[in-house]
């Protein structure tokens, strides 16, 4: 198939008329040819977006909210056919997509096609001085740029915020999953999206979407991607003054005390370290235990991941899919004779997986857990982001919190404890966005998303999201 871009509202190729290939990570073949934009392709998607932004911002809420909900619908409407589209670019299993990615992306859409209609200015009223009125007014052109793992979910998190407060949007998904964003411009005109609302450019990323960031018309910049991007981001676009999003890496930290629910912890702990084999910026990738029951998790926990199954996407069978492209396998097979060099004893795993018949030529890894680093070593500062965790024991609440706190990154952390006062003083001492006790990945989307140190700056999320997409202005009456 060919992949094209959308812009104002028509499948548009790219002008250069260059492509890339879009490859199957279960399979290793080409399945699609991609548009490889660049420039020239913001250029015609900004002038799009100018056109149709006097209508969009001024169309009534209720309208707006209309469009967006039924975007949502059709969503759902088509949710066989986006999850399989999900596993054939991503790799990730069907079933994954058909339960998490593609419902939380309608969730998405609706979630803030309702906030837009709750979302109201300000007003203070001084007794017989002045009436002041804050406004919040879209900013006009906006850039999202969103990443792999997490295709439609992580792009529709970012537009739809955005459209919901008025703008217009320049979206670029990953050139590694187009897939999905292709289907949902689709869904776009069927739900009678106004063209030029949403523009979605596919290419790399030093190419168009460095094009995205440096171009003077685009006023807001919303990324999730690695540290090193968001530097580069930050880079260009601050001299600009535009307003920035960062949602950058993640090492984060998994603290077992011995008092917790063993059960539950186990089971969720097994799913926070390899869910999507691992390619989530919230797994918990450094696992900490209490020394006293250290060798009951480890034998527990290796038992379990061993008997997770990594094979093709398809199959209902399969709890691992494959990685998502054959230079992050390269990485993280890498990564993992980094952690022998560095001392590490493999539990489990450490290996590539062999899938026989079609999926021969697939990037499969088995979930590998790795004993016996220090916490200064490369394995655990940083990231992997794939289906690699490192287990380690400690003694007191003060060296938990110290492990924790270890790393230049700052993105979220999970506790196990029933201890309230522990949960009390962890919740302030550790140096995360998001902390969560005797649970993992429970998101309220009202909430603020987002980290600390060089997991990034901004929030995303309820409010947090619709304000950064929106300008303040203070209107103040002498009375």
């Amino acid at each position: 198939m060919t992949i094209n871009n959308y812009i104002n509202g028509i499948d548009t190729p790219p002008v250069h008329g260059r492509y890339i290939d879009g490859i199957n990570p279960a399979t290793g073949k080409i399945f699609a040819q991609v548009a490889a934009s660049d420039a020239a392709d913001v250029e015609l998607a900004v002038q799009a977006a100018k056109k149709a932004f006097p209508s969009w911002s001024t169309m009534p809420p209720e309208q707006r909210f209309n469009i967006l909900n039924g975007i949502a619908e059709r969503i759902l409407q088509k949710l066989d056919v986006l999850a399989e589209a999900e596993s054939l670019d991503s790799g990730k299993t069907i079933k994954t997509a058909r339960t998490i990615d593609i419902p939380r992306s309608a969730l998405n859409f609706r979630f803030f096609a309702t906030a837009l209609l709750h979302f109201a200015s300000e007003s203070h009223y001084t007794q017989g001085q002045s009436l002041s009125v804050t406004l919040r007014q879209p900013l006009g052109i906006v850039g999202c740029i969103s990443p792999w793992n997490l295709p439609l979910y992580l792009f529709s998190w970012k537009i739809v915020p955005a459209l919901a407060a008025g703008n217009c949007v320049i979206g670029k998904p990953s050139e590694v999953t187009p897939y999905t964003a292709s289907l949902l411009a689709e869904i776009c005109q069927d739900a009678g999206l106004p063209p030029g609302v949403l523009t979605i450019l596919h290419g790399l990323g030093h190419e168009v979407g460095a094009a995205i960031v440096a171009h003077p018309e685009i006023k807001a910049i919303s990324f999730t991607g690695s540290t090193r991007a968001g530097a580069e981001i930050a880079r260009i676009a601050a001299p600009m003054f535009k307003k920035l999003s960062l949602e950058l890496g993640g090492k984060n930290p998994n603290l077992i005390f011995a008092d917790c629910n063993y059960e539950e912890m186990l089971a969720t702990t097994v799913r926070s370290s390899f869910n999507n084999q691992g390619q989530i910026c919230l797994c918990g990738s450094r696992i900490y235990v209490e020394a006293s029951i250290y060798d009951r998790f480890k034998q527990d926990f290796v038992s379990r991941v061993s008997a997770l199954k990594v094979g093709l996407p398809t199959n209902d069978n399969s709890d691992l899919g494959a990685v998502v492209s054959q230079t992050h396998y390269d990485k993280i097979l890498e990564r993992i004779d980094i952690a022998r060099q560095e001392g590490g004893i493999i539990l489990c795993g450490g290996t590539k997986v062999e899938v026989e018949g079609e999926g021969s030529k697939g990037y499969y890894i088995a979930p590998t857990v790795i004993e016996g680093l220090p916490l200064n070593c490369r394995t655990n500062q940083e990231e992997i982001f794939g289906p690699v965790v490192t287990i380690q024991p400690f003694s007191t609440e003060e060296e938990a919190l110290s492990l924790a706190n270890g790393t230049s990154y700052g993105l979220s952390a999970t506790v196990w404890t029933n201890n309230l006062s522990r949960a009390q003083r962890f919740s302030i001492e550790l140096q995360a966005g998001i902390v969560w006790f005797n649970t993992w990945m429970m998101r309220d989307l009202r909430t603020p998303f987002g980290g600390v140190k060089d997991s990034g700056i901004g929030r995303e999320g309820g409010w947090e999201a619709l304000r950064f997409f929106s300008d303040t202005k203070n209107i103040t009456f002498r009375i």
